[in-house]
């Protein structure tokens, strides 16, 4: 059985029930009647949550190491949403708009004690196969050349436009890089679930390669991962394994196959993660700052409060089996 202490490193995403409150105090008392000690503020928490969350966080009431962008919503934002704006983006007005509110997200982590910012970089400027990949799957037809040519074509559509927007990303990358040094907060560029996102594995560390020692950090959706791998675009174990020195932490949360994601992980709901394997990677030693990896549950709004209080042990329980022996 897991220790409380290591319970008390796993965080629910603000994702979860921002949406329901009109009170930053009365979400942060849902997210500890839960069981969970701390919290990732997500990227639709509305304006006039923030003074509650923040004052529960400056009185210990509950704590927090990640945001995600952006944080606060930009204003005349139409909706709340990591992609509103991305640093990959082909446009140049927009990848200004990314730096901007990922700076202002930046500057709101550090006021806050949090240490890491997760962001999503964009896509390419392609059509989605990804969605039609997986109406494939969900029909049994995986393995047939349909499916076969299809992934083929979307690698080959990939290939030809993808190097244009990281190269664009990095020049934003370039462009936030002195508000990371002034924070002292990192940015995490999270993996997606689709064949068109950007970063891919390989490009996601090239840059980490590229921008090591400056802040720019990567972070891993067990989910996202495990739709990839359900497609057959990756095997998430071995990409894992590769990018684990740059990973800040985890979002975590089970897949139904092939591609229903932000579920919460228990026995007999059918998902796909296999969470017993990822144990050794997930506590295994942090490569920068020395500090755990931070570990946060991302569960859909439409989760039931139930299923995530029963989660959070199953879990713990999983990756942090033994107590230590008097």
């Amino acid at each position: 059985m897991a220790l409380a202490s290591d319970i008390a490193r796993f965080a629910l995403s603000t994702r979860w029930n921002a949406g329901r409150h009109v009170s930053g105090e009365a979400l942060v008392e849902e997210v500890r009647s839960l069981g969970f000690s701390r919290i990732e503020i997500g990227y639709d928490l509305r304006t006039e949550l923030i003074p509650g969350v923040q004052a529960a966080i400056k009185a210990g009431v509950v704590g927090c190491d990640s945001v995600h962008n952006f944080c606060p919503v930009p204003v005349g934002a139409t909706r709340p949403s990591p992609e509103i704006y991305t640093m990959g983006a082909p446009d140049a007005r927009e990848r200004e708009l990314a730096v901007k509110h990922t700076a202002r997200t930046l500057r709101f982590a550090a006021e806050i004690g949090a240490r890491t910012v997760v962001c999503h970089a964009g896509n390419v400027d392609m059509p989605r196969f990804t969605y039609e990949l997986i109406r494939l799957v969900q029909t049994g037809r995986q393995f047939t050349s349909e499916y076969e040519n299809l992934k083929y074509k979307a690698q080959m559509t990939r290939d030809k436009r993808a190097m244009r927007q990281v190269d664009a990303l990095s020049t934003s990358l370039e462009a936030i890089m002195p508000v990371l040094e002034e924070t002292g907060v990192h940015l995490a560029l999270e993996n997606l679930p689709t064949w068109e996102a950007l970063p891919s594995e390989i490009e996601g560390e090239r840059l980490a390669k590229r921008f090591a020692g400056s802040g720019l950090r990567l972070w891993w959706d067990i989910g996202h991962a495990q739709i990839r791998d359900n497609l057959g675009l990756i095997n998430s174990y071995r990409w894992l394994q590769r990018w684990l020195p740059f990973v800040d932490g985890f979002h975590v949360h089970d897949v139904l196959p092939p591609g229903d994601d932000h579920h919460a992980p228990g026995p007999g709901k059918g998902g796909s993660v296999d969470f017993r394997s990822l144990r050794p990677l997930v506590t295994a030693p942090p490569a920068a700052n020395g500090k755990p990896r931070i570990l946060t549950f991302e569960p859909s709004p439409h989760v039931p409060a139930d299923h995530i209080k029963a989660a959070l042990p199953y879990v713990a329980d999983i990756w942090f089996p033994e107590a230590p022996q008097p």
